[in-house]
């Protein structure tokens, strides 16, 4: 059985945000690249499944759509412990060219699983695992927050309003998971790092496929009022600000 883990490359979370070109771009000086925290989970996921006894994963590989600049990224999933990586080398223009380089690469080979993280940290679409089981003809799971294999048999809790619901699916399938499928992400280890040097990380051309949209422009969220402060024994104040000037009351 073998496991795809689908990655994003995304900006550190404490990073500065700002635009160059009149807005039209975001400006990547000095930015720190990461892997995408939903798919760090699934990647250590994957890794504590691989090395559960009787669960039959043979390989654990990482999948990325980018430039050569996503490869320190793909470079620390290998340090984490996946056995193999996959660059296709192209821009990712959108959800639906991500999703549709994923699926051509894919088709090309047997996986078991392919997980993708729920969202990516930098523009939050949401869209991408949808996307691929659709190009795949795969059945998806979304918002799975535990995956286990029981006897061959895949177990996936996931959450749902007012509860969770368990269930099992055929194979293969494509894994949409959230927060709780693991509970912290993995540190690559010394012996870690100086062995994803020696693993393979393959780089694929991309397949003629035209993004659906395109970014015309950004803008920064207005800054945020003043904090006003108001005396703890001046509740009529307080009240009166909820009322007229938050509207909250």
């Amino acid at each position: 059985m073998k496991i795809l883990i689908c990655i994003s490359n995304v900006p550190d979370t404490t990073t500065k945000i700002r635009f160059v070109n009149d807005n039209t771009a975001f400006d990547t000086a000095g930015v720190q690249w990461i892997i995408n925290p939903w798919d760090e989970l699934a990647l250590t996921r994957a890794l504590e499944l691989k090395e559960s006894s009787g669960c039959g994963i043979e390989k654990v590989t990482v999948i990325n759509v980018g430039t050569k600049t996503t490869e320190p990224t793909l470079r620390k999933a290998l340090a984490i412990g996946a056995d193999d990586a996959i660059r296709i080398d192209a821009e990712p223009k959108d959800a639906y060219f991500v999703a549709a380089q994923l699926a051509e690469v894919i088709k090309k080979d047997n996986y078991d699983i392919i997980i993708n993280g729920i969202e990516a940290s930098d523009y939050n679409g949401s869209a991408v695992g949808g996307m691929l089981a659709e190009f795949l003809g795969y059945p998806s799971v979304s918002s799975v927050s535990s995956i286990n294999i029981e006897a061959d048999e895949v177990i996936i809790k996931r959450e749902i309003d007012g509860g969770s619901e368990i269930l099992s699916t055929q194979l293969p399938f494509v894994a949409i998971i959230q927060k709780g499928v693991a509970i912290e992400p993995r540190i690559p280890s010394m012996r870690g790092i100086m062995m994803a040097r020696k693993k393979p990380l393959n780089v694929v051309e991309p397949s003629e496929i035209e993004a659906l949209t395109e970014f015309v422009s950004y803008e920064l969220p207005p800054s945020k009022a003043a904090c006003k402060m108001i005396d703890a024994e001046n509740v009529k104040e307080l009240v009166d600000l909820l009322h007229t000037e938050a509207k909250v009351i």
